[in-house]
Parts: structure tokens; C-alpha cells; sequence
């Protein structure tokens, strides 16, 4: 019966703009969710790529290589054998789809206002433009299957010096 007595002083105090009885606890407002803040990148992870890729197709020694002194047929045969072996190593690891797959050279109009997925660049209006002539398609990232890091290798490690022992 305690309650319905409640019930009824609770209801004419509102009624009236009278205070709540004591018994009567305001529930303190449940305070928004915060955001979760988003995970901080792993850089070991990226080494972790650029590793696979010196391993399977030595790009980083091309990169780092002076190529001045070489003629574009060398060049050029060097490049055909790593192009191959670096992309058989990005499509182990990664699903690779266009941003957009359009034509390039033909209008399109961006399906997303995503500034991290479309950039738009030449004489660009101060306004955002509808579209454009498709210059890149873009590379999004559909799935990451990387094997799990070692926890006791350190990843600034990109490749190992090799010493042969004769």
C-alpha cells in the first residue's frame, strides 16, 4: 500500500510544483556512451608487408638500388620479374578492389562523399564538384589476411643481412 501512496504524493507534488517526497530518488540521468577511441595504429604491421614483399620479389633492394647507370633494357627485364613476384605476393595477402570501377578517362560521378575514398584534383571549384573525368580508380582493401607477427622478432627488421659461409 506504501506504494500506491507514494504513487499518489509523487504525482499531485508534480501536479502542484511542489518537491518530490524524500522517498522518491531522482534517477541521475545516464550519461552518453562515449566514443571508443579508435586503435592506434600498429606500424609493424605495414613492416610486416613491406618484409613479404623483399622477400618474395626483393622490392625494397630494387628501390634502394642506384639505377642511373643501367640502360631501360636491363631496367626493363629487371622490372617484369619483380612486377609478377610482388603482385603474386600482394594478392596472397590482400583483396584489392577499385574505389571506383569506372573507365578511366570518362565523367563520374563519386558514389561516396568520403573524402578519404574520392580526391578531387585539377581546377577544383570551391564548391564540391558533381563529378569528372576519372583519372585513377583508386585501391580499396576488401580483406587482410597477414600471417600473426612474431611477438620476439622485432619488426623494424624488413629483411635480414645474409652471410654466407663458404
Amino acid at each position: 500500500m506504501s506504494r500506491i501512496s507514494l504513487a499518489f504524493r509523487a504525482f499531485f507534488a508534480i501536479l502542484f510544483g511542489n518537491p518530490l517526497p524524500k522517498e522518491i530518488k531522482p534517477a541521475a540521468p545516464a550519461p552518453p556512451p562515449q566514443p571508443a577511441a579508435p586503435a592506434k595504429p600498429n606500424p609493424a604491421h605495414a613492416l610486416q608487408l613491406l618484409a613479404i614483399l623483399q622477400r618474395d620479389s626483393r622490392l625494397l633492394d630494387f628501390l634502394m638500388e642506384d639505377i642511373s647507370g643501367f640502360d631501360d633494357e636491363q631496367i626493363g627485364a629487371a622490372v617484369r620479374s619483380l612486377h609478377d613476384q610482388a603482385r603474386d605476393s600482394l594478392a596472397r595477402y590482400l583483396s584489392l578492389q577499385p574505389v571506383i570501377d569506372g573507365v578511366e578517362g570518362a565523367y563520374t560521378r563519386p558514389a561516396t562523399a568520403d573524402p578519404a575514398a574520392v580526391k578531387f584534383i585539377g581546377n577544383v571549384p570551391a564548391t564540391k564538384p558533381d563529378g569528372g573525368t576519372l583519372r585513377h580508380k583508386g585501391w580499396r582493401a576488401d580483406k587482410v589476411d597477414l600471417p600473426a607477427l612474431n611477438p620476439k622478432q622485432d619488426a623494424t627488421i624488413i629483411a635480414p643481412a645474409e652471410i654466407e659461409i663458404e
